[in-house]
């Protein structure tokens, strides 16, 4: 059975996209940490990120390093802290928190967002998108 980010990746589920290629995705996370609390994921669907060939995992941390560079100037923060845990989907990702201090990336504090601000986060991201 596909997980729902092979469901994103084909169109079935909605998402807040913040930058893709033909091999992977970027979108917001609809359960933040942080506004502008980010997944990447690769296109093909593996469980576990060191699954991955070496070089999709190579190209998932680039493509990443520029999701990164657009949350950073969007946000403002002082970070965008990487978290790789493997949990929740079983589908490699990995968790682009923008972030100031610690206290940020504790998934037991989620914030619950408007879609409107969904939508208005997101675009303002990708205005810096490369």
């Amino acid at each position: 059975m596909a997980s729902i980010f092979t469901k994103i990746v084909r169109g079935e589920i909605p998402a807040y996209k913040i930058a893709e290629n033909e091999n992977f995705l970027a979108f917001l996370d609809i359960f933040p940490v942080v506004k502008g609390h980010t997944l990447v994921i690769p296109k093909q669907e593996v469980d576990y990120i060191f699954d991955l060939e070496d070089q999709i995992l190579s190209d998932l941390h680039l493509f990443s390093k520029q999701v990164a560079k657009a949350l950073k100037a969007s946000l403002g923060c002082q970070r965008i802290s990487v978290i790789v845990a493997g949990f929740e989907v079983p589908h490699a990702h990995i968790h682009l928190i923008p972030s100031n201090s610690m206290e940020d990336l504790s998934f037991s504090h989620k914030l619950k967002l408007a879609p409107e601000e969904f939508v208005i986060l997101a675009e303002q991201i990708r205005t810096h998108w490369v």
